[in-house]
């Protein structure tokens, strides 16, 4: 068996943290690479993604990159798009990322835009 990146490690323990807590509500996946940050709301249970944003998308892209507002666009564009996926409560899943900066910044817009954490 292959020894598995710190990061890794506690991208595992952060997720199985998560799903004994979730008690089926849907999960808030950030994903923060050097350039673009990416973010979606997952059904764990049917396997599906109810909703998405990235720094990527049409309307975000010219404007931001990989700065803390280009993440709190993502953070509003993606509650904005749960909300009409029928999505208000998640459990956020921060992937393995510490909880500062980028991170943080698509957290909070996502609950002002509505999101309940």
């Amino acid at each position: 068996m292959a020894h598995l990146s710190l990061f890794e490690r506690r991208r595992r323990r952060v997720r199985t943290t998560l799903r004994a807590r979730a008690s089926g509500k849907p999960r808030l996946s950030v994903h923060r690479s050097g350039r673009h940050i990416y973010a979606q709301v997952i059904d764990d249970t049917a396997g599906t993604t109810l909703a998405a944003a990235s720094t990527l998308d049409k309307d975000l892209k010219g404007k931001t990159g990989a700065t803390r507002d280009g993440a709190a666009a993502v953070g509003k564009a993606l509650a904005e798009r749960a909300k009409k996926a029928g999505v208000s409560t998640v459990v956020f899943d921060r992937g393995g990322f510490l909880f500062h900066g980028r991170v943080k910044a698509l957290a909070d817009a996502a609950r002002e835009g509505g999101l309940e954490f």
